[in-house]
């Protein structure tokens, strides 16, 4: 079923669509939502237990803050690409969705990775902790879906990839990095290191290496976010923190 202009006026009792802000569409059996484009002021809208299976007319609505898609049909978190770009999402429900998968860690690390502005995803709050985590073991979402996919009787829409934390990735020593963690790699002249198939001490202390270049990476990223007082609580804490380790180093150098 099509989302209509009349069901949109309906609800929202409103006479234009261009003014609606707030509307319920709860369990309409909805599968096109493409009217949305036409709701540049929406701010809050429940879509859940639809067949919505595209987010892509989301992506204008530039005053949404809260989005509720329980129980659609979702098959990709690459259609968060079309929330990426909207200043004032806060709360997200996406729970039981084809594209949650198998793995409900990964799934909300990969949201909050590519949605840092939330507040509330699947009912649940977001805590600092989860952002700083997301940013290692999420998955970075850089391009659309493809057409056709779920839906139309063709395979799931793939999505591009860039994951800091992936096993696979560092086996093979091939990760791949948003823009902006790419130049602070290079800033730092950090190269991802090469793990053959053999097990080695080389290969592990590779592997440490990896963890400490991608916790670096994830503190320079949220570095970009404080302001000026933030900024002066981190220097008094390195400062802090090296003074120590300085005091401790020649009690090391002498055992």
């Amino acid at each position: 079923m099509k989302l209509t202009r009349k069901m949109v006026l309906s609800r929202a009792k409103a006479s234009e669509l261009h003014s609606v802000r707030k509307l319920n569409c709860w369990g309409s059996r909805l599968t096109d939502i493409s009217i949305c484009r036409e709701m540049p002021s929406l701010e809050v809208i429940t879509l859940s237990v639809n067949s919505v299976s595209s987010l892509e007319p989301m992506s204008g609505c530039r005053h949404l803050s809260e989005l509720y898609l329980r129980r659609n049909r979702i098959s990709s978190l690459a259609e968060l690409f079309y929330l990426k770009d909207l200043p004032h999402l806060r709360v997200l429900w996406l729970a039981e969705n084809p594209c949650c998968g198998p793995s409900p860690h990964l799934y909300r690390m990969t949201v909050l990775r590519n949605l840092p502005r939330l507040q509330k995803l699947d009912n649940q709050a977001v805590t600092e902790e989860e952002l700083t985590r997301a940013l290692m073991e999420g998955d970075e979402i850089t391009a659309a879906p493809s057409k056709g996919g779920a839906g139309n009787g063709r395979s799931p829409p793939s999505y591009t990839l860039c994951s800091v934390g992936s096993s696979t990735a560092t086996s093979q020593g091939l990760l791949s990095y948003t823009e902006e963690e790419a130049e602070i790699q290079g800033q730092l002249s950090l190269k991802t290191p090469a793990v053959d198939g053999s097990p080695s001490f080389s290969q592990r202390d590779a592997l440490r290496s990896h963890k400490d270049r991608n916790i670096l990476t994830a503190i320079l990223l949220l570095l970009q976010e404080l302001d000026a007082e933030g900024l002066e609580t981190v220097q008094q804490t390195v400062s802090g923190r090296l003074q120590a380790l300085h005091r401790q180093q020649p009690q090391e150098d002498v055992a």
